[in-house]
């Protein structure tokens, strides 16, 4: 049996949603924060999906959640880095306390295998762009950033200490049906909330490497099937970038609006912890055979669409 934490939540859902598409059983530990009984509802009844509703800051819970389990998809996390800005601590307990909390009660059930959901923002404001796996040293600058870091090392040292398998995969920005935040949800609710002006944060030239859901999850399913390395490392993205500006036009030329003003707050970044600019380089990915089937402007139309559809605008 499977167990991914976070499967109500955005990506975890649309893994949940994979997962059992190829036949699995999956057990969903999720404290439902911010993911949603909704995004698993059409599982309702059908003997694959399990719903374990707890927090992962509860060891004892964990614990129980873990039995019977071979392969552990760690994706649960604070799902907003600005909220790290205003609530420090947000990122420490919410990511590396919990990654501790998972990984400990693995140790304790005998479960040898983990797949962890990681981040572009771990390389913080690096000098090598598109920035490959080996890019060194590593000095993020967002709290959410540190904490995937942290995450990481754990991960790493626990299959170093304890045994086991794992795959860490540094996603890009991803984007999808059932999105509850990011920049493309932001623009909707600011629009549906005034249609005749949208604000961007900061000057609109950040630019940053996107991936869709469907994309992104079946990747992650591909490398667990493909690396049998002790701890696999991957950067998911689709090798291009898109800018906050043209993200902007395309949401504005999906609403169907007219004489939108597009107003940006200036600066170079959104707010504090913000990487401007973010290149990913998925050579690694691509010589595994994986191809995305969107790249980053496609799946942000896409999302956009539909996360109209859900939201109304």
């Amino acid at each position: 049996m499977h167990l991914v934490t976070g499967g109500a939540g955005f990506i975890g859902s649309h893994l949940v949603d994979s997962l059992v598409a190829k036949g699995n059983s999956v057990r969903v530990l999720d404290n439902f924060s911010s993911g949603r009984e909704e995004f698993l509802q059409h599982h309702k009844g059908k003997g694959k999906v399990e719903i374990f509703k707890a927090d992962l800051l509860d060891l004892e819970s964990v614990k129980k959640a873990m039995k019977g389990i071979d392969t552990v998809h760690h994706l649960a996390a604070n799902p907003d880095i600005r909220l790290g800005t205003e609530i420090t601590d947000t990122d420490l307990k919410q990511g590396t306390m919990a990654t501790y909390n998972v990984l400990e009660a693995m140790r304790l059930n005998d479960v040898k295998r983990i797949s962890f959901s990681s981040s572009s923002a771990i390389y913080g404001e690096a000098n090598i762009m598109p920035t490959p796996e080996t890019y060194g040293p590593i000095l993020p600058i967002s709290l959410y950033g540190a904490s995937k870091l942290a995450s990481e090392a754990l991960i790493s040292s626990w299959c170093g200490t304890f045994g086991g398998e794992a795959w860490i995969h540094r996603f890009a920005n991803i984007v999808g049906p059932r999105g509850t935040h990011g920049v493309i949800f932001d623009f909707i609710h600011k629009l549906k909330n005034n249609p005749n002006r949208l604000e961007v944060l900061g000057n609109g030239l950040q630019e940053k490497s996107y991936m869709s859901a469907g994309d992104c999850v079946r990747a992650m399913i591909h490398l667990i099937d493909y690396s049998k390395e002790n701890v696999s490392l991957y950067n998911l993205g689709t090798g291009d970038t898109c800018s906050v500006r043209r993200i902007a036009e395309i949401v504005v030329e999906e609403s169907g609006l007219k004489n939108v003003s597009i107003e940006y707050t200036g600066g170079d970044r959104g707010w504090a912890g913000d990487v401007p600019k973010t290149s990913l380089d998925v050579e690694r990915l691509f010589a595994t055979k994986f191809v995305p089937t969107m790249q980053s402007e496609d799946a942000i139309r896409y999302t956009v669409k539909e996360l109209i559809k859900e939201i109304g605008l």
